[in-house]
């Protein structure tokens, strides 16, 4: 975190809350989500963890997890997920507490390697930064599962299944999981012919349609955060990355490179009509997989990173996990 020297109100120059300020001075503060553990072995789940730099050059690096699975497995490969972590695109990382427990529990229960992007965050790296490296963490972990004993990453090598890759993220890294997805099917998979992605899941997106169903100071908010994401004042929410159904978008939704979508919402996020609007319209796409809609009743966004020991908690990640060991 960037932090200010300066105490006065009149200093700061933009405020996004709950999420960061920047000041006149150029300093950032970061609100929220700016605590870090370090990789390690987690007793309660068996899954151990470590950091690895993919790209040096923009110091790009990824959290591993190996859960016990693989031990158990021996000869057998395991799915690969490949994790986008939320924070409105400004806070929140791979090393943050609530993930780190979230994908100890998640590679546990699903038993596969989960590959968490520490991609590069606004307002320092404006948009493309976080789909470029959510991209090149989805190619990386292709391609080092799909390089065999010896490999650069010897988890993956040993263990991933090139051929079952899965990516998901929750709010902002939804949105960012859907992008490279159709980066994914405008472009395939780097390098290795076979690898495939099993399933893509968006849990609570950071999505707009054009549609809009949000009171008028909600969707202030949504095009304030957009216009400070892109560094472009002139922004608008017609672009078909935060607009799947924009007339713009290049990539349609029904390019949509897997044979299956979970979309969770949650009935008080305040984003559920726009995932439940994009789930329409895959539906309606023509794209021929099988479209899955998970609508908790009662509960608020990401409240199974919040709140991880309640009931509903519970039934998310068993229902997540489910996704991904059906493959």
């Amino acid at each position: 975190m960037a932090s200010s020297d300066a105490a006065c109100p009149s200093d700061v120059e933009i405020e996004l809350l709950p999420f960061i300020r920047v000041y006149k001075n150029g300093s950032i503060e970061r609100l929220k989500g700016t605590d870090t553990v370090p990789a390690s072995f987690d007793d309660a789940t068996g899954v151990a963890s470590k950091d690895v730099t993919i790209d040096p050059a923009t110091g790009l690096s990824v959290r591993l997890y190996l859960p016990p699975a693989a031990a158990a497995g021996g000869a057998k490969k395991l799915p690969v997920l490949v994790y986008v972590h939320g924070g409105g695109f400004m806070v929140q990382s791979a090393a943050s507490p609530t993930y780190h427990r979230y994908l100890n529990a998640l590679s546990a229960r699903a038993g596969a390697i989960a590959v968490s992007a520490e991609y590069r965050r606004v307002p320092e790296h404006p948009l493309p930064a976080a789909y470029d490296d959510s991209w090149a963490a989805l190619a990386w972990a292709v391609d080092a599962c799909a390089a065999g004993p010896g490999g650069s990453e010897p988890w993956l090598a040993a263990h991933g299944d090139a051929s079952r890759v899965f990516l998901a993220g929750d709010s902002a890294g939804a949105n960012i999981a859907h992008n490279v997805a159709l980066r994914a099917a405008s472009e395939g998979l780097p390098l290795q012919p076979g690898a495939a992605i099993a399933g893509v899941m968006l849990v609570h997106p950071f999505f707009w349609d054009p549609s809009n169903t949000m009171a008028p100071e909600l969707e202030v908010r949504i095009r304030r955060e957009w216009a400070f994401t892109c560094a472009r004042p002139d922004a608008d929410v017609d672009d078909p990355r935060i607009c799947p159904t924009s007339a713009g978008a290049s990539v349609r939704l029904e390019a949509m490179p897997c044979g299956r979508v979970m979309v969770a919402v949650a009935e008080d996020d305040f984003l559920a009509a726009k995932g439940r609007a994009y789930h329409a319209a895959l539906l309606a796409s023509g794209w021929r997989g099988e479209a899955e809609l998970v609508d908790t009743p009662g509960q608020g966004h990401v409240f199974h990173l919040r709140r991880p020991g309640t009931e509903a908690a519970a039934e998310m990640l068993d229902r997540v996990a489910d996704f991904i060991s059906r493959a």
